[in-house]
């Protein structure tokens, strides 16, 4: 997964997770990605920092605990992500349940008017719309999700 900070015409910044680059130039192309503030399709990459993850060892109980911190901060920060993204395809796309893997396909196949989707697959289903070549791209279901 690549997270990408946006920014549409109107401004407006937000960021927005997707499986690879190709995946979102896909998606950017096929008007897929929407401002998450004004619903604009005219989005384009903000300037964005690269976040490099250390891999320098330090032996001392404070290098440890800082680390810890460190990590349970990027858990945080990625948990608060995909709620973000969880609640913007909530909000902007039609939950399909169980037929996404047919609908993914007519839509592929232009069988069906391309829309923002999300539903459920099995690991096999993704694994052959993948192989077809259809871009999607699987969310991780968080505790708090299911309530």
């Amino acid at each position: 997964m690549i997270r990408y900070n946006l920014r549409c015409e109107r401004g407006h910044s937000f960021e927005s997770w997707f499986q690879s680059s190709s995946a979102y130039d896909s998606q950017l192309k096929r008007k897929l990605v929407t401002c998450a503030v004004c619903g604009s399709a005219k989005v384009e990459k903000a300037i964005m920092a690269p976040r490099i993850a250390g891999t320098k060892k330090r032996g001392s109980a404070a290098s440890a605990d800082l680390s810890e911190s460190v990590a349970m901060a990027q858990e945080r920060e990625l948990r608060a992500g995909l709620k973000q993204l969880h609640d913007h395809l909530v909000k902007n796309a039609d939950d399909v349940g169980a037929r996404f893997p047919n609908e993914a396909r007519k839509m592929h196949y232009g069988d069906i008017k391309h829309r923002p989707i999300y539903g459920e697959a099995s690991p096999e289903e993704a694994k052959s719309l993948i192989e077809e070549g259809v871009d999607v791209g699987s969310l991780p279901l968080l505790r708090d999700d299911r309530n």
